[in-house]
């Protein structure tokens, strides 16, 4: 945790309401988004109980699985699962775009792309189980499931990986994303309860918040007491009028909860950065999409050697563009690196636009700038320094000392033998430099559509499921 976010939570204790510690939306949020609220059976790993989805916060569809220790049950509640997932999918390929890449082919990219909308992060790793319990099946033969259960079993893997790559909003977890704007005055585990955290949010802390009988839990999970009085009853009465009544009463309070989570999101300007990562996405699941139209096989197991490397090299780089982004679009996330010495801000208080470096065909322009600043300056001479206000110019750390800051800027200019107007800050105008630098920073550049589905971003890989995998029970 950092320190202001550590402050806030301070701040939010002794003020009785959750503190802002976002100015601007991180993450892109659909005019269309499906919500989904899935539950288990208590003491299985990946049994399905129930689930509530849908994109109209007034129409919410409600999935039960009467008996869940039968395994046909299961399967058939799989295959209504896929009734209503894979349509919505499929809705977003019915309109593409052709994207030039620099020296490359152009590709198809989708126009939009569906997103995936969970509670929290025990409902995203249950996705993934559910994912992966019905990837492998097959249509025919000893073990046989309904028609769309493999197809829904990729999707959901596709959704839940994705929801680990940084910067991504293809999968939303609305308890992470709430706690990335907001911090309430209860620790960060106790964040992961959805109806406590919306309530330091609008309201303030509320002890009915925390009561299951008023607020059940957001899932997977179901309460134990719930569990010992209503559901097992309803179970062993084998009425499925029954228990799709009393998992209603858990799914339909969280169902409210999740529609008031995206209303807060959305009343959030978006940040300057979202827009790229949203076409990041897009290419990303336009390319998923191609490899399932194209008969490819299921995502593995698990990665190679080779594979696993380069999926952890490609994350490793999108968290260092999403830290970075989310610094140049926010103020308040800046602040954290000013508290560092990674970042300062101040007034110019001189400046030398026409400064030059060397002589004859070699000269170059390099104006100076002088800046006043109270943040502590942690950074070498020689620094490579990016700015906010000048996304694209380079400049780099010729001095600091007493306050004052020399910066030289190297880059973003211009071409003409003169600077170009306003690509200078003047005396008087506050600005911001850093050391988060990257090429991004200028134009945005063409997200790989190959950066997806095969072996999380890697080449196609030849992939068959083992006995093992085809045979596997939902456990």
């Amino acid at each position: 945790m950092s320190l202001l976010t550590s402050l806030a939570r301070l701040r939010a204790l002794d003020e009785g309401i959750a503190q802002p510690i976002a100015t601007v939306r991180h993450c892109h949020v659909s005019a269309r988004p499906m919500v989904f609220i899935p539950l288990k059976l208590s003491g299985e790993a990946a049994a399905p109980l129930a689930a509530m989805l849908g994109t109209d916060r007034d129409e919410p569809r409600l999935l039960v699985v009467p008996q869940p220790r039968n395994r046909d049950l299961r399967f058939a509640w799989a295959a209504e699962l896929a009734g209503v997932l894979v349509p919505y999918i499929e809705t977003f390929l019915a309109s593409t775009e052709t994207v030039a890449r620099k020296n490359a082919d152009p590709y198809e990219r989708a126009v939009d792309a569906p997103q995936l909308v969970l509670p929290n992060r025990a409902g995203v790793a249950f996705t993934r189980l559910l994912g992966r319990s019905t990837r492998f099946r097959s249509l025919d033969g000893p073990y046989p499931v309904p028609m769309g259960v493999p197809l829904l079993g990729r999707w959901l893997t596709y959704f839940a990986e994705r929801a680990a790559y940084p910067g991504s909003a293809l999968t939303l977890c609305a308890t992470d994303e709430l706690g990335r704007h907001w911090a309430s005055g209860q620790s960060a585990l106790e964040d992961a309860n959805l109806a406590a955290l919306v309530s330091w949010i609008t309201e303030g802390p509320n002890d009915d918040a925390e009561d299951p009988l008023i607020w059940p839990p957001a899932g997977p999970a179901t309460d134990p007491g719930f569990d010992a009085e209503v559901l097992a009853p309803a179970i062993e009465s084998e009425s499925a009028e029954r228990v799709t009544e009393a998992l209603r009463t858990q799914l339909e309070p969280t169902w409210r909860l999740m529609w008031r989570a995206l209303d807060l999101l959305r009343g959030l300007r978006e940040g300057a950065g979202v827009a790229q990562r949203w076409e990041q996405d897009r290419a990303s699941f336009s390319g998923m999409a191609a490899q399932v139209t194209e008969g490819g096989p299921p995502q593995a197991r698990r990665d190679g050697a080779i594979a696993a490397a380069a999926r952890l090299a490609r994350m490793e780089r999108a968290q260092a563009a999403y830290d970075v982004q989310r610094a140049y679009d926010d103020p308040l996330t800046m602040a954290e690196y000013r508290l560092t010495g990674e970042a300062f801000a101040g007034e110019v208080v001189e400046n030398d636009p026409d400064n030059t470096e060397g002589e004859g065909r070699s000269r170059k322009l390099r104006p100076l700038v002088v800046i006043k600043t109270d943040d502590p300056v942690r950074l070498a001479p020689g620094t490579a320094l990016g700015t906010p206000e000048r996304r694209g110019q380079g400049a780099q750390l010729v001095s600091a000392r007493d306050g004052l800051v020399t910066i030289k800027i190297t880059k973003g200019m211009g071409r003409a033998k003169t600077p170009a107007p306003g690509s200078v800050p003047e005396v008087g105008e506050r600005v911001c430099y850093t050391s988060l630098t990257d090429d991004f920073q200028g134009s945005p550049a063409l997200p790989d559509p190959e950066a997806t589905p095969w072996t999380h971003g890697g080449p196609p890989q030849t992939y068959v499921p083992t006995d093992e995998d085809a045979q596997e029970e939902w456990s």
